[in-house]
């Protein structure tokens, strides 16, 4: 019986190709909207996810100053780190795999006729050490180099391809403003970070060399502290807060000169943005559903009213109004179930192509599709009842009276 009823709903369907396709044009768009947005949020989340992990694992960034910047410098005005300080910390605290002191600079990075606006970063080995960050070629500085302040520099996938292009740059020389500094190492690439920034369009160079060379002073504006394990980074937190504190002369009640942030901070925060955007997305993109549901409920009452004889003359004949009401009830189930199934395809498609387009991982969620066919289906059956319960109560003497 209910088999037979839904080939006679397919054939009511077809008899009005066009119009049943438009009929279903909201539901197709809506499910089709909600996949597609639900799945590139899904993506973007994982592609800050997996950007906050290329920063180096159980990475802690300690700053001076009360607030944040990001992983470009302390607040202005703020007293910055020495290099006692970073010494201090690799001896006091427990828990930590490296330490790595930083000083960056601005600055115009030259060789031969090609100039390219760039950062120079300061520091040691142990900070590809904390950012986890292999070279492709050549090797790390050595401890000659980095005490008496050498100028050799390590570049980024970034700088080799604007400077150096197809060229080998290990052992040529390029110049940082006044200093002439030799290539020794190539970093791997590491693409885009969270912040928006490209990591690899830098230039690493001894801290010293910095320091002494360019800066011509002793600050050190930012440490790197990786922790040895993940279980330890809130103790390990604790404990460089208490030695800054010491170490910084911070009075008791006074609130810190100083910040610190780990990565799991930064995660949370960024992944619980594109979580919300994603939710309300996905929720603007559902009210299509309501639309389509609206249109099919229309078009079932139109359809009603054009077989209103035919409904008498099935009742006349013996047919049950529970029977009508299926039949009818069935068709907008197939109508909207048939929407939902090309929404799925045209969603899954677009989200593909989006994320490919916006070069961010395609995470397929199974769990959304099925919602979102499923919701369609409960669409059919919401807003078919009432035009197949209208039906079903037709008199049949006056629908066999309908012209």
């Amino acid at each position: 019986m209910l088999w037979e009823t839904v080939l006679l709903a397919q054939r009511e369907i077809r008899r009005n190709v066009l119009r049943s396709s438009l009929t279903i044009l909201g539901i197709v768009i809506g499910v089709a909207a909600v996949i597609a947005l639900v799945t590139l949020g899904r993506g973007a989340t994982m592609q800050v996810t997996e950007q906050i992990a290329s920063l180096g694992s159980n990475l802690l960034q300690l700053r001076p100053g009360q607030d944040f910047h990001g992983p470009g410098g302390a607040s202005a005005g703020a007293i910055p780190f020495r290099s006692e300080d970073v010494e201090a910390i690799a001896k006091e605290v427990a828990g930590i795999r490296a330490v790595a002191p930083t000083t960056n600079k601005g600055t115009q990075a030259i060789f031969g006729n090609v100039n390219w606006a760039t950062t120079v970063t300061g520091s040691t080995n142990d900070y590809l050490t904390v950012r986890d960050w292999p070279l492709t070629s050549g090797r790390l500085f050595t401890d000659s180099e980095q005490r008496a302040g050498s100028a050799v520099c390590l570049i980024g996938a970034t700088i080799k391809q604007e400077l150096f292009g197809n060229q080998d740059p290990l052992g040529a020389s390029l110049r940082l403003e006044k200093l002439s500094c030799q290539v020794v190492g190539v970093l791997a690439a590491k693409g885009q970070s969270s912040f928006g920034s490209d990591q690899d369009d830098f230039i690493l160079i001894p801290l010293r060399t910095l320091q002494r060379r360019i800066a011509g002073n002793n600050d050190v504006t930012g440490i790197f502290i990786s922790a040895s394990d993940r279980a330890t980074i809130d103790k390990t937190k604790e404990d460089l807060a208490r030695l800054m504190r010491e170490r910084r002369h911070v009075a008791a009640g006074d609130p810190d000169n100083f910040n610190v942030r780990d990565m799991r901070e930064i995660m949370t925060t960024l992944t619980g943005t594109t979580r919300i955007l994603t939710a309300l997305l996905g929720a603007v993109a559902a009210v299509s559903l309501l639309v389509g549901g609206i249109g099919i409920m229309n078009i079932m009452l139109v359809s009603v009213t054009e077989r209103t004889r035919e409904i008498g003359i099935r009742l006349a004949i013996g047919a049950l109004g529970s029977e009508v009401l299926l039949q009818f009830l069935v068709e907008a189930v197939v109508l909207s179930t048939f929407g939902g199934v090309v929404g799925i395809i045209l969603g899954l498609g677009g989200a593909a192509a989006g994320a490919k387009a916006l070069q961010m991982p395609f995470v397929l969620s199974p769990q959304i599709v099925v919602i979102a066919f499923f919701f369609s289906a409960s669409v059919g059956v919401i807003f078919g009842y009432f035009p197949a319960r209208q039906a079903a109560r037709l008199d049949p003497i006056e629908a066999l009276r309908h012209e």
